[in-house]
């Protein structure tokens, strides 16, 4: 049967290649046009990839932690056989469904970029541990026992990719490399169940030794390698280790990010309590009508993070590093700090100085639930131009957060707090009880100096233990 090879496609941004996190198929299945066949990690996010072709999988060109250049091989699909037809109206009416693109077996583009030529790049292997669920072994199809069967197996041989067709036949030993690693040795394992206990327990079966026929790894084995304890690693300081996780995917990316933020921008922060009890009266008196859209404290923020840089433009930018150039933007694009199970990401909020405090409330809840759930597109996760941090979630008052490069200002936003708080009153100042809060501003010091900094945190702050303050912009 003929043989099509699907290709990464380009997805997007200027991203050049993508981890695979989690493969749908193996060898053998048979897919429909569209069928979601694996998941990949970009720099930006996790994104399920559909197949163009159906017909029968021949080829997976990788593994789980296999990284992918865009335009090299994912999957490679052979056109199912289809059965002769018995009747001359038959094979007519196959003819004419052929000739008029009835039989479609292909796909439009359901992601950026299919057909992308092929890049000069190599795919990388990436070490990636079996121990503690840090990794899995190879996907391995393996067809059922037959007694006298002859042993016929298949690999993905230039790729070094770990998609195995094993046909019916007796186990026979792994073939380990001259070196002692595992890499993609092909396990002799046929029960299912064994399989699924050693993904389970996190165990690579690379290092399990069978005791069955010909070294066949049986449940028994599995047991006892789960069972065993594990040797503690020792590092070169001579340190116990508890477990080695590597910094790859998302967890790389942010790293990345803050660590040219750092190098790059001469950062500083200043700070200010603030009697917020005003803002929170105002969101109670808000919300008190059920049956509207209820309004979050962060659309509150960010409405008054918008009144201040509409005072305070040159604070929405950037610096140009090779033309030496300070950036201003006309467009407000909020982004917001938000944790997730795969760690910290940055959606924006485009256009937010177009949108009034129930939209952007609405925005941020379906930016936050596609954060985690894991779905934000590339566009939604680009682009920003200011950061708000509300890391009063986390029950902390304070923080002097990284800028999120190449932006060049950050309000940090704390914990709100019953505190004891001096109030003017008709006998004069007096003591009361009070919800405060501390927010931090960072920012770009080439951008600006001190005295737009904290004018711009001033106005902020007096915003938020007034917020009627904000009609006179309205």
């Amino acid at each position: 049967m003929s043989t099509r090879e699907f290709r990464l496609p380009d997805l997007g941004e200027g991203l050049t290649e993508a981890e695979i996190i989690a493969w749908h198929v193996a060898v053998g299945d048979h897919v429909t046009v569209d069928q979601v066949v694996c998941e990949v990690e970009t720099a930006k996010a996790s994104v399920e990839v559909p197949c163009p072709y159906a017909g029968v999988v021949v080829e997976l060109h990788g593994a789980v932690g296999d990284v992918v250049d865009v335009g090299k091989p994912l999957i490679s699909v052979g056109a199912a056989v289809a059965p002769a037809p018995e009747e001359p109206a038959d094979r007519a009416r196959l003819d004419a469904e052929a000739e008029n693109g009835t039989a479609k077996q292909t796909s439009g583009n359901v992601l950026v970029g299919y057909g992308t030529a092929e890049s000069g790049g190599v795919r990388r292997r990436r070490v990636v541990s079996g121990f503690g669920g840090h990794g899995a072994p190879p996907r391995v199809h393996v067809a059922p026992i037959v007694e006298a069967a002859p042993v016929a197996k298949t690999a993905s041989g230039a790729s070094g990719a770990s998609a195995v067709s094993v046909a019916p036949t007796a186990p026979t030993a792994p073939a380990v490399p001259a070196n002692g690693t595992s890499g993609s040795v092909r396990v002799p394992v046929v029960s299912p169940l064994v399989r699924r206990l050693a993904k389970e327990g996190g165990l690579d079966l690379a290092s399990v030794r069978g005791t069955g026929p010909e070294g066949l790894i049986m449940r028994r084995d599995v047991e006892a390698a789960l069972a065993a304890p594990v040797p503690a690693p020792v590092s070169s300081s001579g340190i116990e280790e508890r477990e080695r996780v590597p910094l790859k995917g998302l967890r790389k990316a942010v790293a990345d990010k803050l660590s040219r933020s750092r190098r790059e921008i001469p950062d500083a922060t200043t700070w200010v309590d603030v009697d917020a009890s005003g803002l929170m009266e105002l969101r109670e008196a808000l919300n008190r009508d059920a049956a509207e859209r209820r309004i979050s404290l962060l659309a509150l923020l960010a409405r008054i993070c918008v009144a201040g840089l509409a005072r305070y433009p040159e604070l929405n930018a950037t610096v140009d590093v090779e033309r030496q150039e300070i950036v201003r933007y006309a467009e407000v694009n909020l982004g917001f700090a938000a944790q997730t199970d795969r760690g910290l990401v940055v959606p924006v909020v485009h256009g937010a100085h177009r949108m009034s405090t129930e939209e952007l409330s609405a925005e941020f809840e379906r930016l936050t639930a596609s954060a985690r759930a894991g779905t934000l597109a590339v566009a939604e996760l680009t682009g920003s131009t200011f950061t708000l941090n509300n890391y009063g979630v986390y029950g902390v008052d304070g923080s002097t957060p990284i800028l999120n490069h190449p932006e060049a200002a950050m309000l940090g936003v704390g914990r709100i707090v019953k505190k004891p708080w001096v109030v003017s009153g008709p006998a004069g100042d007096e003591l009361a009880i009070r919800r405060v809060t501390q927010l931090s501003f960072t920012f770009d010091h080439r951008v600006c100096d001190g005295g737009v900094a904290g004018g711009f945190l001033r106005y902020v702050a007096d915003l938020v233990e007034e917020p009627a303050r904000l009609l006179r912009g309205l």
